[in-house]
This record gives C-alpha cells, sequence and structure tokens, in this order.
C-alpha cells in the first residue's frame, strides 16, 4: 500500500514536469495576422524581422530606434513599433562596427517601414582549430520594400520584440 502511494505521487510529479516542459516549448503566434491591422490614424509603423535559418547564429541583437531599445532580435521573430511619422535611425547592436549596421528612413502618416536584421556568423573568429576558439556576432540591417517584407514577416512568428 505504501508502495503503491509513493509510485502515485512520484507519477503525478513526473506528469507535472513534463507538462510545465512541453508548456515552455510552445511557439509564438505567427506573425501573419498582425500583418492585417493598420497603424492608429495619425501613426506609421515600422517591422522588424530576423529570418529562421538553422546555420546562423541564434544570439539575439537589441535593435535601437533613434538610439533607443526598440525590441530584440530573435531568430525567426518579428515585431513592430508604432511611432510618429517623422525621420527615424534604426541601429543594430553588433561586436563590428561598419556601414550596414544602420538605416535611415523618413515615415509619413500610415507609412510603413520593414527592417531585417541579418546575422554574420563567423565574420570575427580566430583562436584554436579545435575548441579555445572563438566567434563575435555581428549584425547588420537593411531596409525592404514593403511588398519584400510584407511577404517575409508572413512566414514569421510575432515576437512582441522582447518588451
Amino acid at each position: 500500500m505504501i508502495a503503491r502511494v509513493g509510485s502515485r505521487r512520484w507519477f503525478a510529479a513526473a506528469a507535472a514536469m513534463a507538462l510545465l516542459a512541453m508548456a515552455g516549448c510552445a511557439q509564438p503566434p505567427p506573425a501573419a495576422p498582425y500583418l492585417a491591422a493598420a497603424p492608429s490614424p495619425g501613426m506609421a509603423r515600422i517591422w522588424f524581422y530576423r529570418d529562421l535559418n538553422p546555420n546562423d547564429v541564434l544570439a539575439e541583437a537589441y535593435i535601437r530606434l533613434n538610439g533607443a531599445v526598440a525590441g530584440v532580435s530573435v531568430a525567426g521573430g518579428a515585431f513592430y513599433r508604432d511611432v510618429a511619422p517623422g525621420r527615424y535611425h534604426i541601429s543594430v547592436d553588433s561586436y563590428v562596427q561598419d556601414l550596414h549596421n544602420d538605416a535611415d528612413l523618413v515615415l509619413a502618416p500610415s507609412g510603413e517601414a520593414y527592417a531585417k536584421v541579418l546575422p554574420l556568423d563567423s565574420f570575427v573568429q580566430g583562436g584554436a582549430a579545435v575548441g579555445g576558439g572563438y566567434k563575435r556576432n555581428t549584425f547588420v540591417v537593411w531596409l525592404y520594400p514593403p511588398e519584400q517584407g510584407r511577404a517575409a514577416v508572413a512566414h514569421s512568428y510575432f515576437t512582441a520584440g522582447g518588451s
């Protein structure tokens, strides 16, 4: 009798742990439904996205809008920020600073822009060939036309930018 009670408790605890583990593996929602929603009247929208490529680094990078953190770049993820019309400077934190780490754009009311973050794996690396080596995460940001940006975001999942 005591062994049966102990087995049941162990089984219940194992089942609860398995359910919690599976809940942590849930994939975020697709971004496609969010594309249909328009920005608030008088506002503009900037989408930030990154393709999911199993050969790319999984590191995350801060995306900045006029110097302030707008969100986090996640492989396969997309998010947007509704902003007032005007001039914006988009940048992404990167180990290597070059001409492609940032982009500038001007948005009109109801305008939309699509900024793609691209990781450059193995751009900076060194050390031993076997163990002890290092790699530095390097990212760039490119602006894409709305037609191409919408198609890419539709195949991403919505991340809310980590905020």
